[in-house]
């Protein structure tokens, strides 16, 4: 796994957590909601980095 995976996986588990803590997110909603923060987190690095590298 890469450092930028790393700290997309970091960054998906925080916000996660976040949503936990506040109700927004319990136990039979975590799976999916985990992979639509970890998706949107990953698309939008992954698309700045193109961006940024052309």
């Amino acid at each position: 796994m890469g450092n930028v995976d790393e700290q997309i996986l970091r960054a998906s588990k925080e916000i996660i957590v976040k949503f936990i803590e506040t109700g927004r997110v319990s136990p039979t909603t975590f799976s999916e909601a985990f992979k639509n923060i970890y998706n949107t987190i990953e698309k939008t690095v992954k698309s700045t980095k193109e961006v940024s590298e052309e």
